[in-house]
């Protein structure tokens, strides 16, 4: 697609979220949720870069404000009020993140002594970990763009307390794990089992604040702010992990992932090449599977958009990947292993061009799927078509 026809689309496809979900629109209650979001986030500033106008920017400022005030505060049908972190109005608008973010589901979680229901769990709120994420690195976007340490900070907080509630230690001494899904407010879990990825986001996104963190201050552990207790814990549970999957969006991610953390060896000087080979690795094997690409066959009303715009995403990622490998010092240990592997996934990017070529098409964003899942999808479809926002670290 051409440069300014795609621009300009991704123009109209956020100003158009905007105004559907309440950021600019008058409505009584904005229909706020953490993962979209957050990319939209990211792409109001990529488009605030590209063109210097203010005015996306301050769209970008002003969903933070608003996701914090709604997905930070309780629902308007719980019988609780104010801040998820119990703290006044006042302490709660200087730490909007300290009691966590919401996912913003429809329906209200399911409380303790409600019967559990694995498919029903899906359309109720709570936390998610991998949202959380999300926000903290749409946060620490915020921060290195405007240089406002404000965002990175609340990043910061959130990942703290996220971390405390979402691990624990079966027993003592034992290693951590993690919780897939907590609570409104984090006192208990609403799905006990682990996310696939969960300990991967926080372990790279952890690095990233703190590389944020040294960038900031000048000190990679500042008092109170210093993460490396929370990675240290990240760092075991990822150990021994396989990170292979069938889901576009999680291939996606470890895509993005990997370029994220390629960034944070070749540019900041961190030592987890080893890990950067496993998901490069896993993403070749996962892509390798004809189940990772069966939607292909299928017509859009059977199709999640969202999920196969997730792998176009991460293959930007790669492409941006082969690069920065490309320009690394000729001593840089794993250089022709981590070359060799991508130059193996690089067979993979036309998919980018498919994916993005069928959701383009106005018939195919007509279907009945994608209208259920409107918001994200669009939102997803313009950070595919401009994905500097996202993906810059």
């Amino acid at each position: 697609m051409e440069q300014n026809a795609s621009r300009t689309l991704v123009r109209n496809v956020m100003l158009e979220f905007a105004d559907l979900t309440g950021l600019v629109s008058p409505r009584e209650a904005p229909q706020r949720y953490l993962w979209t979001d957050a990319f939209s986030v990211c792409n109001f500033l990529e488009l605030y870069r590209q063109t210097h106008d203010e005015h996306f920017k301050q769209l970008a400022l002003h969903l933070v404000d608003q996701v914090h005030h709604v997905l930070g505060q309780h629902r308007d049908d719980d019988p609780r009020t104010g801040w998820l972190s119990g703290l006044d109005e006042q302490g709660g608008a200087l730490h909007p993140t300290r009691g966590g973010l919401r996912i913003g589901k429809e329906m209200n979680e399911r409380r303790p002594d409600e019967f559990y229901d694995e498919q029903g769990e899906w359309d109720r709120d709570g936390q998610y970990f991998h949202y959380l994420t999300k926000w903290m690195h749409a946060l620490d976007r915020v921060s290195r763009v405007t240089g406002d340490p404000t965002y990175w900070r609340w990043a910061i907080e959130l990942a703290k307390t996220a971390h405390a509630r979402f691990t624990y230690a079966t027993s003592p001494g034992r290693a951590k794990r993690m919780y897939w899904k907590m609570s409104i407010d984090l006192s208990y879990p609403l799905v006990a089992s682990m996310g696939h990825h969960d300990p991967l986001d926080g372990f790279i996104t952890y690095l990233q604040l703190q590389a944020t963190a040294a960038k900031t201050s000048g000190n990679p552990n500042p008092a109170g702010l210093d993460l490396s207790a929370e990675i240290a814990d990240m760092a075991v549970l990822c150990e021994g992990k396989s990170w292979e999957t069938d889901d576009p969006l999680g291939i996606g991610e470890l895509l993005s992932n990997a370029y994220r953390l390629a960034h944070l060896i070749l540019i900041e000087g961190l030592e987890q090449s080893d890990l950067l080979d496993d998901l490069l690795g896993s993403s070749l094997t996962s892509l390798q599977s004809d189940a990772s690409r069966d939607f292909l066959k299928f017509p859009a009303q059977y199709r999640l958009a969202f999920r196969e715009l997730g792998l176009s995403i991460g293959l930007h990622a790669l492409e941006k990947l082969a690069g920065l490998i490309q320009q690394a010092p000729r001593d840089f240990s794993m250089k022709h292993r981590l070359r060799s592997r991508t130059e193996r996934l690089m067979q993979y990017i036309p998919l980018r061009e498919s994916i993005e070529t069928y959701w383009l098409a106005p018939a195919n964003r007509q279907a009945d799927e994608w209208m259920a899942h409107r918001d994200i999808n669009m939102v997803m479809l313009a950070t595919s078509l401009a994905p500097e926002g996202y993906l810059s670290p």
